[in-house]
């Protein structure tokens, strides 16, 4: 998040990278600015409102029916149009673009600037104020696994990220927690923090490096033979293994080989390669932004 998310939740962001990959990478034309979005989110609600007014239904009583199918034709089209609130290098915001390539769902990519935040996002996400945002039918969802599950269950006549089964549901959300729980806080405390500080959190990446690489076991996949809910959870962070490593000095291709194949097996599906940041570019914005605190490097 940027979710905020890594590169800081109200941290400033390099924002002079060029973003245009994040549009121009998904199925649809340049993304539209707020001002636009903000008039089309206006003008579907009030066709919403007027579809279902006291207004409308004497109109049709009265035998206005192109009136009817006219809405009833722009509602429609409207109802499909799908904006994701967006920001290249965020984790949290790549999840949500993989769900949507996983789904095959055109959507409109706007990307924001985090140091000046647009009304669209204040409006839609005014309690955290913070990327990813989907907005679909005018509504918005927030908070990056969130969304995902709402993406899945919207989309439900498309095939699952999450397994049908009660049980290996739970598991995955499980596993998914665990990774927003502890890739976050724990990674970003690598490069935001100095001496014992810094080597705790080393010592805490590492280890849950470890868990999850155990977790994973000798399967293709967290969910066993297809990618699913717990590596879409994952793989967002692939772009930060670099970073990760540099700064903690340690070999991720040494210390978890698996997680390496595994990383390399997600890349091989566009969902996941055409949404991810290169993992160079995020460790010279990551330095870019902390190179001017006080004891960072």
């Amino acid at each position: 998040m940027l979710r905020g998310g890594f590169l800081g939740k109200s941290q400033p962001v390099n924002n002079n990278v060029d973003h245009s990959d994040a549009s121009n990478d998904n199925k649809s034309d340049a993304p539209r600015n707020s001002r636009e979005t903000e008039t089309l989110h206006k003008g579907l609600m009030f066709c919403y409102k007027f579809l279902f007014s006291p207004q409308f239904h004497i109109a049709i009583e009265k035998g206005n029916k192109l009136l009817r199918k006219i809405l009833i034709l722009f509602v429609q089209q409207m109802a499909n149009e799908v904006v994701l609130l967006d920001l290249k290098l965020s984790p949290f915001a790549a999840r949500v673009r993989i769900a949507l390539e996983e789904k095959g769902i055109e959507y409109k990519s706007e990307v924001e600037d985090l140091r000046n935040k647009s009304s669209t996002l204040l409006k839609m996400n005014p309690v955290h104020q913070k990327i990813p945002v989907l907005i679909h039918n005018g509504r918005p969802i927030c908070e990056s696994m969130v969304i995902v599950q709402y993406i899945d269950e919207a989309w439900s006549h498309k095939p699952s990220l999450l397994p049908s089964d009660p049980y290996r549901r739970a598991h995955a959300r499980f596993w998914a927690d665990y990774i927003d729980k502890k890739m976050y806080p724990t990674g970003r405390n690598l490069w935001a923090s100095e001496g014992e500080l810094k080597e705790s959190s080393k010592k805490d990446l590492i280890q849950c490096f470890k868990i999850l690489e155990e977790e994973l076991g000798d399967k293709l996949y967290f969910g066993d033979e297809s990618f699913g809910y717990i590596d879409l959870a994952l793989i967002s962070f692939h772009s930060f293994f670099y970073t990760f490593e540099t700064l903690g000095n340690w070999s991720m291709g040494a210390e978890f080989p698996k997680l390496v194949e595994w990383g390399e097996r997600c890349l091989q599906k566009e969902s996941v390669s055409k949404s991810l940041s290169d993992q160079k570019e995020v460790y010279e914005v990551i330095l870019q932004i902390f190179k001017q605190k006080p004891g960072i490097e």
